[in-house]
């Protein structure tokens, strides 16, 4: 039977990304995002929330586009598989940390001190429209005629 290890969240960055290079020159870059989910409590008719935390890393350009424009606040849309790694603690105990690979990244929200109206418009030389896909994958938004097949939902 076949299996999935599969990502996606929309969530907020809870501080700013840090980005470390690896011996071979290549970035990673990591980032913690939170998602809040909300409902309303049946029983007292109050409103719940529970916030969830995620590590994120990124690796190569990915990494490198991450650490440069995402900042703590930042809205962002991740795709991604879970991976589990284990490593050394300073005592030598060996500990393990579940995170996202992250294989794509969509910065959202408005960009702040852009003056631009709602964030819509975009600077393709400064902002990729869709991290970790290549240029022929980009399209014109907002046209449905446009839409990929394969979404998500």
């Amino acid at each position: 039977m076949a299996s999935v290890n599969k990502v996606i969240l929309v969530g907020n960055l809870g501080r700013d990304p840090e980005t470390r290079y690896n011996t071979d020159g290549g970035a990673i870059t990591n980032i913690s995002i939170a998602t809040t989910e909300t409902w309303k409590d049946k029983t007292s008719g109050e409103k719940q929330e529970r916030t969830e935390w995620h590590r994120v890393v990124f690796f190569s350009r990915l990494a490198e586009i991450a650490g440069e424009y995402l900042k703590k606040g930042s809205q962002v849309y991740v795709e991604g598989s879970l991976r589990t790694r284990k490593w050394q603690d300073k005592e030598g105990k060996e500990r393990y940390t579940t995170e996202i690979v992250a294989d794509r990244m969509q910065m959202l929200g408005s960009r702040q001190g852009s003056g631009e109206a709602g964030g819509r418009e975009r600077d393709e030389a400064k902002e990729p429209a869709m991290a970790g896909e290549g240029k022929s994958a980009k399209k014109p938004a907002g046209k449905f005629d446009d839409m990929e097949d394969d979404i998500p939902f």
